[in-house]
C-alpha cells in the first residue's frame, strides 16, 4: 500500500482546523470550520483559496513540440499564442479520455500542460509513448511546483498588491511570470469554479509563503480557505466536467458535451479523430444533461440510477444540493431521444424513484 501525498501546505491546513480526507491517494483539505456553504458563497461573493499543489505538471519542449502536442491533443494548438491557454484532452483511439488538461504556451517550442492528480503517473507515460517521430522532451514537474487558486469577484483586488504583475492586462485563459509576495511565480487568469480569480504556480519551498500572504491580504475583504467540498459544488453549478464522472475511459469527448474542444477540421490527424468522425457520423446515442428534482429531499447523488419504466437507462454523474439558486441538481447520462430541455427522466434515490426534469447548462453563469 503506497503512503498518502501531502502537498506543501499540508501543516497549513491542519492548523487552519481543516476536516482532511484521502483524495485519489493525496491528504486534502475537504473543508475547513466554516463549512462547505460558508466557503462556496465565498467565492461566489468575495474569494476563496484553494490549495490546488495535487495538480500534475508536464512539460513539453523541443523543436516538434506544436506539431506533438497537434498529434496528441484534439483542441488546436496553434490557435494559442504565447501565454495564452486552453483547454483540452488526451484521447484514446476509440475517442474516450486519458485525460483532460490544460495546455499553457509559453513559446513555440515550450508547453506546460496542467493534469489532475489521481491521472500524472498515467498521462506523463501516455505522453512519453507518443514521442516517437517527434523532436521533443517531456518532463514531469509535478514533484517541484505547488500551485494554489485565489478564486472569486475580488480576487483581483486581493492579488495586485502582492505582485509586480499587472493583473488588469490578464486576459481570461492568460498568464504572465512574475513574482508574487517576492517569489518567482506563473500567474494565470484561469480556474475551476465559475469566477473571475487566478492560479498561482511557485516551487514548493514558496508555498507557504504564497499562501499565508494571500490569505492575510485578503480576509479584511472577507477572503476565506476553501476545500475540495466547495470546488465541487462551485464547479457543478457552472457544469464544468470531473474526470471519473462526466468523462472517463468509456465515455467520448462528443456525448461528454465537449465538443467545442475537438477540432475536428484541424489538419493534424490527432489520437481519437477518426473515432470520433464516425461517432458524429452516425449520431449519438447518449448525452449529459443537467437535471433538478423538486423536493428538497429529493438529492440524486454520484453513481444513481437514470430509470424508465423501472429499468436502467442511465445514470448520475454528478448531483447535490445547488446553493446558489437553492436546488437540488445534477448532470446524468441519458439516451439522447430523451435529452431535449424540458423533458422528465426518473432517478433512483434509494430505492424510489424520484421525477427530475432536465434543465438547460450551467446552472450558473456569473455576470461579466
Amino acid at each position: 500500500m503506497s503512503e498518502i501525498k501531502k502537498t506543501p501546505l499540508n501543516a497549513a491546513h491542519r492548523a487552519l482546523g481543516a476536516k482532511m480526507v484521502d483524495f485519489g491517494g493525496w491528504d486534502m483539505p475537504v473543508q475547513y470550520p466554516a463549512g462547505i456553504l460558508a466557503e462556496h458563497e465565498a467565492v461566489r461573493t468575495k474569494a476563496g483559496l484553494f490549495d490546488v499543489s495535487h495538480m500534475g505538471e508536464l512539460r513539453v519542449a523541443g523543436k516538434d513540440a506544436l506539431n506533438y502536442l497537434q498529434h496528441l491533443t484534439p483542441n488546436d494548438v496553434a490557435g494559442l499564442a504565447n501565454g495564452q491557454i486552453h483547454y483540452t484532452a488526451f484521447l484514446y483511439e476509440n475517442g474516450t479520455f486519458v485525460d483532460d488538461l490544460l495546455i499553457y504556451r509559453e513559446r513555440d517550442d515550450e508547453y506546460l500542460l496542467v493534469v489532475n492528480a489521481g491521472n500524472i503517473e498515467k498521462d506523463f507515460h501516455w505522453a512519453l509513448e507518443h514521442t516517437t517521430g517527434f523532436e521533443v522532451r517531456v518532463t514531469n514537474e509535478s514533484d517541484a511546483t505547488a500551485e494554489v487558486a485565489l478564486q472569486g469577484p475580488l480576487s483581483e483586488k486581493i492579488l495586485q498588491p502582492l505582485t509586480d504583475i499587472a493583473l488588469a492586462e490578464i486576459g481570461y485563459y492568460h498568464f504572465r511570470h512574475g513574482h508574487v509576495a517576492g517569489l518567482p511565480a506563473l500567474v494565470s487568469r484561469t480556474g475551476y469554479t465559475g469566477e473571475d480569480g487566478f492560479e498561482i504556480y511557485v516551487v514548493p519551498g514558496a508555498a507557504e509563503t504564497i499562501w499565508h500572504a494571500v490569505l492575510a491580504a485578503g480576509a479584511p475583504l472577507g477572503l476565506i480557505p476553501a476545500g475540495l467540498g466547495a470546488r465541487n459544488t462551485l464547479r457543478l453549478e457552472c457544469r464544468m466536467s470531473l474526470y471519473g464522472h462526466e468523462i472517463n475511459d468509456t465515455t467520448n469527448a462528443l456525448e461528454a458535451g465537449l465538443g467545442w474542444i475537438v477540432k475536428l477540421d484541424k489538419e493534424a490527424d490527432f489520437i481519437g479523430k477518426k473515432a470520433l468522425l464516425a461517432a458524429k457520423a452516425q449520431g449519438l446515442h447518449r448525452k449529459v444533461v443537467g437535471f433538478r428534482t423538486a423536493e428538497k429531499r429529493d438529492i440524486a447523488r454520484d453513481g444513481m440510477s437514470v430509470v424508465k419504466d423501472g429499468q436502467r437507462i442511465g445514470y448520475v454523474t454528478s448531483g447535490g444540493p445547488c446553493p446558489t439558486i437553492g436546488a437540488n441538481i445534477g448532470l446524468a447520462y441519458v439516451p439522447a431521444g430523451m435529452s431535449a430541455v424540458g423533458g422528465r427522466i426518473g432517478i433512483d434515490i434509494r430505492g424510489r424513484e424520484v421525477e427530475a426534469e432536465i434543465i438547460p447548462t450551467p446552472f450558473y453563469k456569473r455576470k461579466k
